[in-house]
């Protein structure tokens, strides 16, 4: 028994590609079937958050503008 990839056979190469075939369209379909499915389908809406007046935060007399 050799468990060198290189030395392998024909037949050993073509199940390893066959079974990283099937893992990738799992790993695919789980992808696929986990999106979050809402009702609304794909539209995106832009909510714009407009800024207020400056803060002033102190503990003294010190004014600090963030």
């Amino acid at each position: 028994m050799n468990h060198s990839i290189y030395s392998a056979d024909r037949s050993t190469h073509l199940k390893i590609v066959v079974v990283a075939l099937v893992a990738g369209i799992v790993v695919a379909g789980l992808g696929i079937s986990a999106r979050s499915n809402s009702d609304d389908g794909y539209t995106q809406t832009a909510r714009v958050i407009k800024a207020g007046k400056p803060i002033v935060i102190t503990n003294s007399n010190t004014s600090m503008v963030r």
